[in-house]
């Protein structure tokens, strides 16, 4: 066991400025009866676009443990890593994302696939899994194109891990993340998933699979709730039987990378997570930036200056900005604001419309993905941005902290 939890939260800090309002979210949970382990991740993609380096989240993480004088264990997620990265996350990381989705669908040796035949042999017909109405029958030809869609993905995955073991003693976590893909993966091909995991002995802690449904960056789910609840509780089901199948470990969770504020899902998963004693791992991070820019628009006139330069920028810059992120943004151009209606709205109604209220009138869900977008615009203006958070300390720390913990903690896990 990892001491991961049964519940845990990625508190994802792009500039790393918030650990210690992160941390106090958690702390807040923890005084209303629910355990929740802190985890500070960041990809390598935000660091190459804030230019800082891993140390520095450790470094976070650190210093916001011995402020609060917090006492559980606490992880740093080297999120979405491959062998080409890993190395500078080996000496300050103790959970690894491991990120296969360059590798699914490209085939796999047919050495490899009859050695993992033989490994499922039971299961190379049908699969019924406790829970599942609906018997999984598969056919030779069904089950080929799973392994040519996954087997090679979790043989990448496993080199990763290895090289990871060889070089860290001390325990770590393991996640696999397949959400960054085009076709979500379905309860059958999540169980063969998992099979291949066990084949090539990945000790995997939480996965990452892709669902149904849009999660588009800032901005709530989009999809059919129902058929993301079966999907959902399906796939905890799926996890429980594999478990106990394959020797996977214990603490074996599904883990969700939200891209932020996915509020309409929140219950489903909190109720079924409790219906089968489930854990699940929740990861944010874009929705901490986008409390610090609120709160620096709305709290004087600097600040409102300097959030409406973002913003123009962004406009000028929004091919740049979104082209990392297509399946993920559903941004209307034509339902966004002009730089002069926000000068002219005022820095309390350009909040309104970025914050994540949906039963404020004027909240705009196509100017709060531009915006959650535009972070790397903020690392360009780092001094200033930098002086506004200091200026703001206060504000910011409170809205973080109630952010998390009202939006996201509360209606996960309590």
């Amino acid at each position: 066991m990892t001491g991961l939890g049964k519940y845990s939260f990625g508190t994802g800090d792009r500039f790393g400025k918030e650990g210690v309002a992160q941390l106090k979210a958690l702390l807040q949970a923890r005084e209303n009866g629910v355990e929740v382990t802190p985890v500070w991740n960041k990809s390598h993609r935000e660091h190459e676009t804030v230019n800082s380096k891993p140390h520095l989240v450790r470094e976070e993480a650190d210093a916001a443990v011995k402020s609060l004088d917090y006492s559980g264990k606490y992880f740093v997620d080297a999120d979405h890593i491959n062998l080409d990265i890993v190395d500078e996350y080996l000496a300050v990381s103790n959970f690894f994302t491991i990120d296969v989705a360059d590798y699914i669908g490209k085939g796999a040796a047919e050495k490899e696939k009859d050695e993992f035949l033989k490994f499922i042999a039971k299961f190379k017909q049908k699969v019924s899994i406790p829970g599942i109405f609906a018997e999984f029958k598969i056919s030779g030809a069904e089950l080929n194109q799973i392994l040519d869609t996954f087997l090679f993905a979790a043989k990448k995955a496993s080199e990763v891990y290895r090289y990871i073991k060889e070089n860290k003693p001390e325990e770590f976590v393991v996640e696999v993340s397949m959400d960054e893909v085009e076709n979500p993966q379905t309860p059958e091909e999540l169980f063969f998933v998992l099979a291949t995991f066990a084949f090539y002995e990945i000790p995997v802690n939480t996965i990452a699979p892709k669902f149904t449904g849009r999660f588009n960056k800032g901005i709530d789910y989009e999809g059919d709730l129902e058929k993301f609840a079966k999907e959902f509780e399906e796939d905890l089901l799926v996890l429980d039987f594999a478990k106990k199948e394959f020797g996977l470990p214990e603490d074996l969770k599904l883990s969700i990378h939200s891209g932020s504020d996915k509020f309409s899902i929140y219950p489903i998963m909190n109720r079924l997570i409790k219906k089968h004693g489930a854990g699940l791992h929740v990861k944010t991070a874009g929705t901490t930036w986008l409390e610090e820019i609120n709160v620096i628009a709305e709290s004087g006139e600097d600040g409102f200056e300097f959030a409406l330069s973002i913003y123009k920028e962004a406009l000028d810059r929004f091919d740049e900005l979104t082209s990392p992120y297509p399946d993920v943004l559903d941004i209307d151009k034509s339902k966004i604001p002009e730089v002069s209606d926000l000068q002219t709205a005022g820095r309390e109604k350009m909040a309104k419309m970025l914050r994540h209220n949906q039963k404020e009138k004027a909240f705009n869900p196509h100017f709060r993905q531009l915006m959650h977008c535009a972070y790397k615009l903020a690392a360009e203006k780092e001094e200033i941005f930098f002086k506004l958070l200091k200026k703001y300390r206060q504000q910011t720390e409170e809205a973080v902290t109630q952010n998390l913990y009202e939006k996201h903690l509360k209606k996960n896990f309590e």
